[in-house]
């Protein structure tokens, strides 16, 4: 399943947090999960007195035989449903238990399948709501080990309107009629919501599915139509292969599609009539990321087609059924007039997601949820990879960096971080696994390996993975081995057993920290590593097998990314080199692929900083991104000064490349946000002028034609920084091109519009905040709706942003149910202004809000939101503020007890940062922009190296 991209599922893991009173160092607003505490990885015994949420292992299903029926088409959400299983004991049984969830079991028998005149036999039927479970059984039947029987069973349920498990979805199509149509999301447990059955990633079967319909309606599935078993109003499937339940899917709709043949291999994109036009983009991506995964893999897809298909109502990203998979609309159409480059970029890594899961997750199922990122990580790592193969000019693993690598980082420098490997039961539980743990950190583990043992290894063990555990379920233990197989197939050596080196990574939380000292006279540097956490106070004793490279001033080639030494789990790594000369700068991790953090001593740091204001583009973007990323983390948390941090940055003039800009707009943003109320902010501003002024005049804020693909990207970056720092080029020029549009309807370049809508709105009149309100309202493009949604926050006048927090309760509007509860993040966390107006809001209408669906497995958008809005609290009068909301709602049922603590924590971190960070930070802003003596030197310096490098 793909990553969700809502702030409420951002927030899922904060209710598994345990909420004490530590003071950590990064901001809760930086932190994209708060995370689980670690537990032992392999399954726990059952105490006696628990009750396991599994299924017992005394039968298994071999074929499904589900027949539905819906009449969908006029809105009517009953459905009725015959599911009949085949079914093998295991050990002799007097029951069979299977899964079911929101339905009325209207009956069920049983009887032998070896016997063709055998009469059904009515099964007893007991249910257990908490587990979910009907045991069936029959009074005087044994069940014995090794027979086949055919259990039936009818039942009716309900359409939900979560988006969960068999539900309704609906539109408004071209002539302003109402439309409607049913559909699924079954990862991880709701399979069980559409038909009774083993609803568990091993349990794999054959399902066939015949559904009842309208006629004037189609239906789709996993696999391609029976046209012999069809009719009008009656579409029957052909078996699928042997497959887990949460993969099945089926859409029943009026959709349109286009179709195209690559790699023997039809595929064709469905969605909603009127949208036919934005199907190709994902229709030619589609064929080019299955041809170049299959490439790479070695193994062909397994079914007889592809099909993708957006849907207007999609809790999560997307979902990647076994040749049916299903998208939010902004997540599969593209239109070329007025798409973005982003939208563009997001259908591209977010199918080769979902298609890489064909392999990792379909073919080659999960033994447990314990290992969900076995297939998670495997989809984050392929949705870059499998891009990079397609349209290598894009540089993907730029945006992979700043996004995946660098958030996983954040995450798990958490000492009580959940490891990869994770044992839960429950459906909640399970649920809170989606996590950048199972996608960011998994990704960027696997892809380390993918570099440090070489891609060649990592290609042949990815095919033997697929090829020996295919149409069967898979442990970290079976990745593990066929990789330590490819190794000896290919005669490369490796410093340890493969399991025990990946499992150092796998089953302990956290990430290492290597701390670098050189002896300057003779070229040799040691290496320790120790546990990072971003509170540096909070120390670990964990230690990994860290593979190692290193690139050199005088030999700066950061093309060979393979690991030429490892720390073997103990504390110490002496490397000698001769050619490393004292005014060398050293740097480890070629391109950053390795997962961790990388501490120099002064000279070193200082060495890099001359080195990236003479010849920056010497080191490698992600190294250079890196470098960035972690001298701020160890400056904030106090394990680096400050100065080397803002002196490292003063080299940003001659920066060009995607991202380390992406990392400052990152870091400069969490800077601004705590500093924006500073009596000293102008020097803070002028500070950060100097740094982006050269770039934003050559960037500009107009798109160019043949541009390079992140070039986009990283101009929307420079203006994002230059606007922050109030220079008034690029507040005029963002708000002329808004005012533009508005009086005389110039169209804003599509990939302007986030910098432009935004900048814009911020010190907008009312007419301009009307325009901008009603665009979102009558925008029927799913991707232009939430780039507006998040812009109307960016408005600084109390009444414009009282009116559009207000509108997600207005049911009368046009905002789509997933959209409502995602208003108020954009607003509270644009500044003082926003997070007052927030935080008023919901003191007035908190029950209502909290009324608010949200999606299936969400968190209640009041919780989510007042514990969003403490991260963005800086000052005293800020929290006596919100301190009255949770006063009011304390005690309601839409919050739980671990409220008040969950936001002091948060208030209490962003105090203690300001009173570690804040008085460096003004202090050495100020003497730049005074001219110190030290200070003026550097910048001249730079000047220099600017002059020379434009001449030789």
């Amino acid at each position: 399943m793909a990553r969700v991209f809502t702030p409420i599922l951002i927030l899922l893991l904060v209710l598994a947090t345990t909420h004490a009173a530590v003071v950590r160092q990064f901001p809760p607003f930086e932190r994209q999960q708060q995370q689980l505490i670690e537990n032992p990885n392999l399954r726990v015994a059952q105490r006696a007195d628990e009750q396991t949420y599994r299924l017992p292992n005394n039968t298994e299903p071999l074929e499904y035989n589900i027949d539905l029926t819906t009449n969908v088409h006029d809105g009517t959400t009953e459905f009725q449903g015959t599911v009949t299983i085949t079914v093998k004991v295991l050990e002799t049984s007097s029951d069979i238990v299977v899964h079911a969830r929101q339905l009325a079991i209207l009956g069920a028998t049983i009887r032998k399948s070896d016997a063709a005149e055998s009469t059904a036999v009515a099964l007893d039927i007991v249910e257990d709501k908490e587990r979910e479970f009907l045991h069936l059984s029959a009074l005087g039947l044994t069940f014995e080990e090794d027979s086949i029987w055919l259990v039936t069973i009818k039942y009716t349920g309900n359409l939900r309107l979560d988006n969960g498990g068999f539900y309704l979805s609906r539109y408004t199509d071209e002539t302003g009629a109402t439309k409607y149509l049913a559909t699924t999301q079954f990862e991880s447990t709701d399979a069980r919501h559409a038909f009774p059955c083993y609803d568990e990633p091993a349990k794999r079967a054959i399902f066939t599915i015949t559904i009842h319909h309208d006629p004037s309606y189609n239906a789709i599935s996993n696999m391609p139509v029976d046209v012999a078993k069809s009719s009008p109003g009656v579409t029957a499937f052909q078996p699928t292969v042997k497959m887990p339940s949460y993969l099945v899917a089926f859409i029943v709709s009026e959709f349109v599609s286009s179709e195209g043949e690559l790699n023997g291999l039809p595929q064709r994109v469905f969605s909603r009539k009127g949208t036919e036009h934005e199907q190709e983009w994902a229709l030619t991506t589609g064929m080019l990321v299955e041809k170049r995964l299959s490439g790479y893999f070695g193994v062909p897809f397994a079914l007889p087609k592809l099909d993708q298909a957006a849907i207007p109502d999609f809790a999560a990203g997307a979902m990647e059924n076994w040749g049916l998979a299903t998208y939010r609309e902004e997540y599969l159409l593209y239109n070329v007039e007025n798409s973005t480059t982003n939208t563009q970029t997001n259908i591209a890594t977010i199918e080769a997601h979902e298609d890489a899961h064909m392999w990792f997750g379909d073919l080659v199922a999960i033994e447990w949820w314990s290992y969900l990122w076995l297939k998670e990580g495997f989809a984050t790592l392929f949705e870059n990879l499998a891009v990079d193969l397609a349209y290598p000019e894009w540089d993907i693993f730029q945006t992979f960096h700043t996004g995946s690598y660098q958030s996983a980082m954040i995450s798990d420098g958490n000492p009580s971080v959940r490891p990869m490997t994770y044992y839960v039961e429950k459906p909640s539980d399970i649920s809170l696994l989606y996590d950048s743990i199972a996608y960011a950190k998994a990704g960027s583990v696997l892809d380390m390996w993918r570099h440090a043992l070489t891609n060649t290894v990592f290609q042949q063990g990815l095919h033997n993975y697929l090829v020996e555990k295919a149409y069967s379920a898979a442990n970290e233990t079976d990745l593990f081995n066929a990789i330590a197989l490819a190794a000896r197939e290919l005669n490369y050596e490796v410093p340890a057993l493969v399991d025990d080196m990946m499992t150092s990574w796998t089953r302990q939380g956290g990430l290492p920290l290597l701390t670098v000292e050189r002896n300057y006279n003779n070229g040799s540097f040691t290496v320790k590593q120790e546990q990072y956490t971003n509170n540096k106070d909070a120390k670990g004793d964990k230690t990994w097998y860290v593979p190692v490279n290193y690139a050199l001033q005088s030999n700066p080639d950061f093309r060979r990314t393979e690991a030429t030494h490892y720390l073997h789990k103990d504390q110490e790594l002496s490397i000698n080199d001769t050619a490393l000369k004292s005014d060398d700068w050293l740097i480890l991790n070629k391109q950053s692929t390795g997962y961790y953090r990388i501490n120099y001593d002064t000279q070193n740091w200082q060495l890099i900083s001359n080195g990236l204001a003479d010849r920056p583009h010497k080191i490698h973007p992600r190294n250079r991104a890196q470098l960035i990323d972690d001298a701020y983390r160890f400056a904030t948390s106090g394990r680096l000064s400050h100065n080397v941090l803002l002196q490292l940055l003063t080299y940003l003039p001659q920066e060009t490349q995607y991202a380390p800009w992406s990392t400052v707009n990152s870091v400069i943003s969490v800077f601004n946000r705590y500093l924006s109320g500073d009596e000293a902010y102008e020097n803070f501003q002028f500070y950060v002028a100097a740094l982006v002024s050269e770039q934003f005049d050559k960037f500009g804020v107009n798109d160019q034609s043949g541009e390079q693909h992140l070039v986009k990207f990283t101009r929307n970056a420079v203006i994002n920084v230059a606007c922050l720092a109030g220079l008034k080029s690029c507040l005029d020029e963002t708000n002329a091109k808004l005012q533009a549009l508005i009086k005389y309807g110039t169209p804003i370049e599509p990939n302007l519009q986030t910098p432009v809508y935004c900048n814009g709105l911020k010190q907008a009149d009312d007419t301009t905040f009307d325009f901008v309100y009603d665009k979102l309202m009558q925008s029927n493009n799913q991707a232009e709706r939430r780039l507006l949604i998040s812009a109307l926050g960016c408005a600084q006048n109390e009444k414009q942003l009282e009116k559009y927090v207000s509108s997600s309760i207005d049911t009368n509007n046009q905002l789509r149910t997933q959209e409502r509860y995602t208003l108020l993040t954009p607003t509270y966390s644009r500044g003082s202004v926003g997070l007052n107006v927030c935080i008023d809001f919901l003191l007035n209408n908190w029950e209502k809000y909290a009324q608010l669906n949200a999606g299936f497995g969400g968190v209640n958008p009041l919780y989510s939101d007042i514990l969003g809005m403490s991260s963005y609290v800086v000052n005293d009068g800020q929290r006596a503020k919100l301190q009255e909301l949770i006063d009011a709602v304390k005690d309601s049922d839409y919050v739980p007890a671990t409220l008040q603590a969950s936001v002091d924590t948060n208030v209490e971190a962003n105090m203690a940062w300001l009173a570690s960070n804040r008085g460096p930070i003004i202090s050495w802003v100020t003497s730049f922009r005074n001219g110190s003596p030290a200070l003026t030197a550097s910048v001249l310096a730079m000047a220099l190296c600017l002059f020379v490098a434009m001449f030789f």
